[in-house]
C-alpha cells in the first residue's frame, strides 16, 4: 500500500518537475526571443520615444513691399525636477538667480516646492538659455516655445488672424496658410533624452540642428501705408457718429488684390484672448446686409448686359410709383416730385428709386438673376480668408412685382462688403469679374487660384464708368477731385432685425467708387453700420471717410491725373 503511495507521489513530483523545466525553458526562449531578437519591436518603440521631430518656426508675413506684418518669436520656459536634485534648493537658486533675475531667496522658496516639476520663469530667450545649458544642471529642463508676435499691433488684423502655438489654434491668413507657413522642404528628426538633450549618432547632422528652421515667408498684396489710412479714417467716423461698426475694401480692380482691408471693430492679435468673437469676426466677408443704392450700379450694368438700356437711354421718372402691394418714391422726392425724362446720369446723381426699379422690371426675372450671378451675388468671392459668406440672392421664381423691384435699388437681395467691392471692380476692369485675393501668388499659383471671367462686353463698362464720373461732376458731391475723374456711387440701406422680420430705424451707409476714371487703378468701397446723429445718409457718413482716402490714395500710389488743369 505505501509502496504505491510513494509511485504515485514520485509520478506527481515527477509530472511538477517537468512542468516547471518546461516553464523555464519556455520563459527562456520568450526572453530570447524579446531581447535578442526582438519581437515585440521595443528598440523602435524605444527609438520612437527618444526621437523628436525638429521645431520649425512660422515663416513671417508681409505686406506687398516687403514690411514685416507677423513673425515668430521663440523662447524657452525653465523648469526644476526635485527627483532628479543633485544640489540643494539653496544652491540651485544661487546659480540660477543671475540667469533669471529672481532674487535668491525667492528663488529658493520656488525651488522648495513639493511638486514633481516646478515652474521657475516663462519667456527667456536663446541666448540666456544656453547660458543656463552650459551649466548642465541634471535637475533642470529647458522647453522651447513658440510665440507669434504681430509687430504692427492692430493693423490689418482682420486679414492676419492669430495664432496660438500651444493650442495650434490660428485665425484669417494665419489659418489659410499654415501649411504653407510651416511648410520646410527636408524631414530632419533625432533622437533625444528625457532632459532634451539631442542624442548624437551617425544619422544626426549637426547642420541641420544647429539652428532653428523656418517655414516660407508669405507675402501679401496688402499695402501697409493704405491699411493705416483706411484704418485711421473709418476709426475717426466711427467714433464720430458712434456707429456700431465698419468696413473699408481698397482693392486693384485690374488684378483683384486687396490693397486694404480695413475691419472696425480692431483687436490686437498679439492679446487676441481679451477680444470677443464678435470683435474679432472679419464681417466685411462673413455678414450680410441689403447694399441699398450703391447696388443701382449693377442694376444699371445688368440692364445693360441685357440689351434693355444703353448710355443714351431715358427713364419716366414719376417720383414714386406703386409696385403691387408697395409704394416707392425717391428720398428727394419732395424737392422733386415729379423728376419726368431722367438720362443715366440723373439717376445716378440723385439715386433715382423710381428709375432704378423700372429698370429691374424691363428685365425678365430669371435674366435679372442669371446675370447678378455673373457678378458672382450669391455665391462667394473665393477670397483667401475663412468664414465667407455667400451672401442672399431669392430665386427668381420666388420674386413678386415688389421684390423685383426692390432688388434694382438694392433691397432684394443681401451681400456682403467684399462682394459688392468685387462686383463693382468688374465694370472697372472693362467687364472681367476677378477673384479678389490678399496673398501675391506667383503666375503659377495664380491660374489655380484666381477665377476671371467676362461679366460686361467691355464697351458698356466704359459707358458706365463714364456715367457714373459724370454724375459726381455735375452735383456737388464730396468724392469730386480737383485732378481726378471719379466713378462712384453712395447707398443708404435700412437695417434689418436681427430675426430677419422685417427694419430697425438703424442705417448702413456706403459709398464704392474707382479712379482715375479713365483709367481705373483702384476701387474704394466704405460701408459703416448704424451711425448715430442727424442726417444720416452715405453722402454724409460714407463718403467723407471715402474722400479722405483717394486723396491720399493718389499720393501714395503716384497716380496719373486723368483731368486737364483749367487754364
Amino acid at each position: 500500500m505505501s509502496k504505491d503511495r510513494y509511485k504515485k507521489f514520485d509520478k506527481r513530483i515527477g509530472c511538477l518537475q517537468f512542468g516547471f523545466t518546461l516553464f523555464i525553458a519556455i520563459l527562456l526562449v520568450y526572453l530570447f526571443l524579446i531581447q535578442v531578437v526582438d519581437i515585440r519591436q521595443y528598440r523602435d518603440r524605444a527609438k520612437k520615444q527618444r526621437s523628436s521631430k525638429l521645431f520649425v518656426l512660422r515663416g513671417e508675413i508681409l505686406d506687398r513691399n516687403g514690411f514685416k506684418l507677423a513673425s515668430d518669436n521663440t523662447s524657452f520656459n525653465l523648469y526644476a525636477h526635485p527627483m532628479y536634485y543633485d544640489h540643494t534648493p539653496q544652491e540651485l537658486a544661487q546659480i540660477l538667480s543671475p540667469y533669471v533675475n529672481i532674487p535668491v531667496s525667492s528663488l529658493t522658496k520656488t525651488l522648495s516646492q513639493d511638486n514633481p516639476v516646478i515652474l521657475i520663469k516663462k519667456g527667456l530667450d536663446r541666448k540666456v538659455a544656453e547660458l543656463i545649458k552650459s551649466e548642465r544642471l541634471r535637475e533642470i529642463s529647458l522647453e522651447v516655445k513658440n510665440k507669434r508676435v504681430y509687430p504692427q499691433g492692430t493693423l490689418a488684423s482682420h486679414i492676419l488672424g492669430y495664432y496660438n502655438a500651444d493650442a495650434d489654434m490660428a485665425g484669417g491668413i494665419e489659418y489659410v496658410a499654415k501649411d504653407y507657413l510651416e511648410y520646410f522642404d527636408k524631414n530632419i528628426s533625432y533622437e533625444k533624452t528625457p532632459n532634451g538633450d539631442i542624442i548624437y549618432n551617425f544619422n544626426t547632422n549637426p547642420e541641420d540642428i544647429a539652428a532653428p528652421i523656418k517655414g516660407k515667408t508669405l507675402t501679401l498684396t496688402i499695402d501697409s501705408a493704405i491699411q493705416h489710412i483706411c484704418e485711421k479714417y473709418l476709426n475717426k467716423t466711427i467714433q464720430k457718429t458712434k456707429a456700431l461698426r465698419g468696413a473699408v475694401v481698397v482693392l486693384d480692380p485690374k488684378t483683384g488684390e486687396l490693397l486694404a482691408l480695413a475691419v472696425y471693430p480692431y483687436y490686437n492679435p498679439n492679446n487676441y484672448q481679451k477680444y470677443s468673437l464678435m470683435e474679432m469676426k472679419n464681417w466685411a466677408i462673413t455678414d450680410v446686409y441689403p447694399p441699398g443704392s450703391t447696388f443701382k450700379v449693377i442694376t444699371v450694368a445688368c440692364g445693360m448686359i441685357n440689351g434693355k438700356i444703353n448710355k443714351n437711354s431715358k427713364i419716366a421718372d414719376t417720383g414714386k410709383m406703386k409696385m403691387g402691394w408697395w409704394e416707392i418714391k425717391n428720398y428727394d422726392y419732395a424737392a422733386h416730385p415729379n423728376p419726368g425724362l431722367i438720362d443715366l446720369v440723373y439717376l445716378f446723381q440723385h439715386s433715382s428709386n423710381v428709375a432704378s426699379a423700372k429698370v429691374a422690371h424691363m428685365m425678365e426675372p430669371q435674366d435679372f438673376y442669371d446675370t447678378l450671378k455673373l457678378f458672382n451675388f450669391g455665391e462667394k468671392t473665393g477670397i483667401d480668408l475663412p468664414g465667407e459668406s455667400s451672401g442672399i440672392l431669392p430665386q427668381p421664381r420666388n420674386w413678386d412685382i415688389a421684390t423685383h423691384g426692390a432688388m434694382g435699388y438694392g433691397y432684394g437681395t443681401s451681400a456682403t462688403a467684399i462682394q459688392m467691392a468685387s462686383a463693382v471692380a468688374a465694370i472697372a476692369n472693362k467687364g472681367v469679374w476677378i477673384t479678389p485675393h490678399v496673398i501675391k501668388y506667383t503666375p503659377e499659383e495664380a491660374e489655380t487660384k484666381i477665377v476671371k471671367r467676362r461679366v460686361m462686353d467691355e464697351q458698356s463698362a466704359q459707358d458706365l464708368t463714364k456715367i457714373l464720373a459724370e454724375s459726381i461732376e455735375r452735383g456737388k458731391n464730396i468724392a469730386k477731385m480737383d485732378e481726378y475723374y471719379v466713378a462712384a456711387k453712395t447707398g443708404t440701406s435700412r437695417r434689418p432685425l436681427d430675426n430677419g422680420a422685417g427694419y430697425s430705424n438703424k442705417l448702413y451707409t456706403s459709398m464704392v467708387g474707382y479712379l482715375p476714371a479713365s483709367d481705373p487703378r483702384v476701387l474704394v468701397y466704405v460701408v459703416v453700420d448704424s451711425p448715430q446723429g442727424e442726417a444720416i445718409w452715405g453722402s454724409t457718413v460714407a463718403a467723407p471717410i471715402f474722400k479722405d482716402i483717394i486723396t491720399e490714395l493718389v499720393k501714395i500710389m503716384n497716380l496719373n491725373p486723368d483731368k486737364k488743369k483749367n487754364g
